[in-house]
């Protein structure tokens, strides 16, 4: 059996979502972020890098980072393209959001990440959402004339709705974004993500 390690509005969160999808038994386990749970012995040894989300795999073994739990659980569960260009195209998809536009939410969040200057921090966070805030607008983009980011739904579906929702936690103006906006409607009329959203307690 899987077993996810999460924490409540994370980017674990889409993990969380396909696994819900999935139909599949699996144990979620909560991550204390807020009490350093992350930086124990115990955890460390599930993710170096003290961070969620991390996949304990059937065999045992753990498996960390969107990039590659994703995909895993998108083959697993038949939420991945088959097509090898719409394949790489979910690659690419997912590399973005895990390397440029999470990274620019992060700066908002943990400056002290990027600079020990603490009189710096006003203007990382202020670049940071500012950058975020261009990404979603492109996000926005390439939901135009889309029901779902690839020509079904699948695992990057809810990686995008984990950004939507930091947006709307940020008080940026997302309901601005109406491609987005839409696909945030259409993603809480799944069952899934509406028991997710609900398990969580995130705002959306």
């Amino acid at each position: 059996m899987l077993t996810l390690f999460y924490s409540p509005g994370a980017c674990s969160t889409a993990a969380h979502i396909v696994l819900e999808e999935s139909g599949e038994k699996y144990e979620p386990k909560l991550v204390d972020l807020a009490g350093g749970e992350q930086r124990t012995e115990a955890y460390l040894k599930i993710n170096p890098q003290g961070r969620v989300p991390a996949l304990r795999l059937d065999n045992g073994e753990p498996l960390a980072e969107n990039t590659a739990i994703l995909p895993y659980l998108g083959k697993r569960f038949g939420l991945w393209p088959s097509d090898p260009i719409a394949e790489a195209k979910a690659l690419s998809l997912i590399g973005f959001f895990a390397a440029t536009v999470h990274p620019a939410y992060a700066h908002t969040r943990r400056p002290e990440r990027y600079c020990g200057d603490t009189s710096a921090y006003p203007a990382i966070k202020e670049q940071g959402l500012k950058s975020f805030y261009g990404y979603l607008k492109q996000i926005d983009g390439m939901l135009a004339g889309r029901e779902w980011l690839s020509d079904r739904y699948s695992v990057v579906d809810p990686y995008a709705l984990v950004f939507y929702s930091w947006g709307a936690r940020s008080e940026l103006p997302v309901g601005e974004l109406k491609n987005y906006t839409a696909f945030r409607d259409r993603m809480l009329k799944r069952p899934a993500v509406a028991r997710t959203v609900e398990d969580e307690k995130i705002k959306v």
